[in-house]
């Protein structure tokens, strides 16, 4: 296991840096600069200062020297000046990775709690009523776009029925570290958290479904019955146990998911997070933040490829990934 990895750990590095070099270039593509958000449409700021400013920062250097300078930083976790928030890029993200890893964290448990149950029920009891009601519930959520849903529910719960609160993580005016503080963050989190895990919950119902009916064909089950083994036993100790193997081994690819695709959640609920950020920098043209976010999210998608393995190995002992 130790060598495992050790061995993944260093593949990620070369992984890394091509990622980088990819993020970099595309960022250099892209029309406009790290200045252009922070004097568009300021007739204040002249063309000649403009330049002034690009050659002080670097910006008319060959690309080359540029994505060292950036990678060198990068490294050292300093990912630039963001000039439309006047402020470095890594103090701009340390008060947006809270809200987006409580979101991601609350919605993936809310994901499990429900697809769990459901995909055990349709698995064991398959063709029956149940089974037909779970199916039909995963047709929807399957179909259904994240953005109607999340707007439906925004617009039944907070205008129609006014339970619950939107926009922002938290009521402004609540002192920090108090009781209700917590309550209004908490009540903030509801109506995201629940948009985003019911739709999310077909893959793991259906895979679980899946694999169950899968298991209930193989020898041995049918000899673990032959055997006299009780019905609860031979679906607890037998069938659910290889059946959560998927589910497993899946769990590093959710997590790393949800933090780096909660862009439609955080953008219709207005709620403080990194997906939040990353499209007003974009319409701000923020290009340092955008490149830190891009290359974060696909750095988190490399780490959640090995802790995927790591996590499937240790649940089931003879699978070794050597």
């Amino acid at each position: 296991m130790l060598k495992f990895i050790l061995r993944r750990t260093l593949l990620m590095i070369p992984q890394l840096i091509l990622l980088s070099i990819i993020i970099f270039m595309l960022a250099k593509m892209m029309p406009g600069d790290a200045l252009t958000g922070s004097f568009q449409g300021n007739p204040d700021v002249s063309q000649e200062h403009l330049e002034k400013l690009r050659e002080k920062a670097g910006l008319n250097d060959p690309w080359y020297e540029q994505y060292g300078r950036w990678l060198g930083n990068a490294v050292t976790g300093d990912f630039g000046m963001s000039y439309v928030h006047s402020q470095k890029v890594t103090h701009l993200l340390a008060g947006k990775v809270e809200n987006t890893l409580l979101l991601a964290t609350f919605t993936l448990i809310v994901t499990y709690l429900i697809a769990i149950p459901l995909g055990i029920v349709a698995g064991r009891w398959t063709d029956s009523w149940a089974d037909k009601a779970i199916v039909t519930y995963n047709y929807f959520a399957f179909a259904t776009p994240l953005f109607v849903f999340a707007l439906l529910m925004m617009f039944f719960f907070s205008f129609v029925l006014d339970w619950l609160p939107y926009g922002n993580s938290v009521d402004v005016r609540l002192e920090a570290g108090t009781w209700d503080y917590y309550v209004s963050k908490a009540k903030h989190l509801v109506l995201p958290v629940l948009s985003g895990s019911i739709l999310l919950t077909y893959s793991t119902i259906q895979y679980l479904r899946n694999d169950i009916i899968d298991q209930k064909l193989k020898d041995y089950v049918k000899t673990a019955r032959a055997k006299g083994v009780p019905e609860g036993k031979v679906y607890t100790r037998h069938i659910l146990r290889n059946s959560l193997l998927p589910i497993a081994a899946f769990l590093g690819f959710e997590i790393t998911g949800l933090i780096s695709g909660s862009v439609f959640i955080e953008t219709i609920y207005s709620y403080p997070g990194l997906g939040y950020l990353f499209i007003q920098s974009i319409s701000t043209r923020d290009f340092t933040v955008v490149t830190a976010l891009v290359m974060i999210s696909g750095a988190a998608v490399i780490i959640g490829t090995m802790l995927s393995d790591i996590i499937l190995s240790i649940v089931d002992p003879r699978i070794r990934i050597e």
